[in-house]
């Protein structure tokens, strides 16, 4: 057991994780500000970005890169200089650290290796969506990004297409109508929000079903990262139960099929068969190429 009281030995380092503004600088926290004053150095996912944020208000502070390509290396230091006593803040580009973030890994190094991880919480882009959306704010479900391979995106979905809480993704312009596209073809058409801009000038929540979204989407110009606000499952206006087993009204080619046009190799896709339809692959091989048309 990690038994944590924070400050309790001022000569040990202390990992702080501070939130900064998801879009309006003026959501900064008087706390995070001090914050940022006090460390020895700050760990940002962007030095430029962060650069704009401490220059905006007057903060002089050392900077050191820390993001998903370098973290193994950029870490292995962050860790040496809390070895060292040195007192170091976490930053992202926007919202809480370790949220979709490379953040969350060294927090589990710091933790591990007995360092103090002080948050200093604020602004956070999925939170902010929620509370606007108009949808149940009582239980939620935090997804972050969809995987970007089809097969990947399936499975997630399939996995979360009965939870009863509102969901909440995270996705980037150029990749939302396809995204909603995805989750409308296997969750049906549900009430979604879409937020964009968040705090800023050009704030936007476009609030409908996903088909509504989708024409949304199609007819204008996808800008900025979105926040995907959607409906948990009610039982109401979604697939029709029997069509969790959709695979008994096809042949086994057509079955194969689907999971290959969903991004599964022929290999995936026939064991998926297989143990959809609770036989052997060498069975569904066997039916699947006698199948086949020539």
């Amino acid at each position: 057991m990690n038994i944590q009281r924070s400050f309790a030995d001022e000569q040990k380092g202390v990992l702080y994780l501070v939130a900064t503004p998801i879009g309006n600088l003026d959501d900064i926290s008087v706390r995070c500000l001090e914050t940022l004053r006090s460390v020895d150095v700050i760990a940002c996912e962007d030095t430029r970005q962060t650069r704009k944020l401490l220059t905006h208000f007057q903060i002089e502070k050392r900077t050191v890169s820390y993001h998903e390509h370098n973290k193994e290396a950029s870490g292995s230091g962050l860790l040496q200089w809390l070895a060292e006593g040195k007192q170091i803040a976490l930053v992202s580009d926007a919202g809480l650290p370790a949220i979709s973030d490379p953040g969350a890994d060294l927090v589990r190094d710091a933790v591990e290796a007995g360092y103090p991880v002080v948050p200093v919480p604020g602004a956070n882009a999925a939170l902010t969506a929620l509370i606007a959306s108009g949808l149940p704010t009582d239980r939620f479900v935090f997804c972050g990004f969809l995987p970007r391979e089809n097969k990947d995106r399936w499975k997630e979905l399939e996995r979360l297409k009965f939870y009863p809480e509102t969901l909440l993704f995270y996705e980037a312009p150029h990749r939302i109508a396809k995204t909603l596209e995805a989750i409308r073809e296997e969750w049906g058409d549900r009430r979604a929000v879409l937020a964009r801009e968040l705090t800023k000038r050009y704030e936007e929540f476009a609030r409908g079903t996903l088909d509504e979204l989708i024409r949304h989407i199609r007819e204008g110009e996808a800008r900025g990262e979105y926040c995907l606000v959607v409906e948990g499952f009610t039982g109401q206006a979604e697939k029709n139960p029997d069509e969790d087993q959709w695979w008994m009204q096809v042949s086994v080619v057509e079955h194969v099929d689907r999971y290959c046009e969903q991004g599964f190799s022929k290999k995936e896709a026939i064991k998926q068969a297989a143990d959809d339809r609770g036989v052997s692959k060498r069975d569904v091989y066997n039916e699947y190429h006698r199948e086949m048309p020539l």
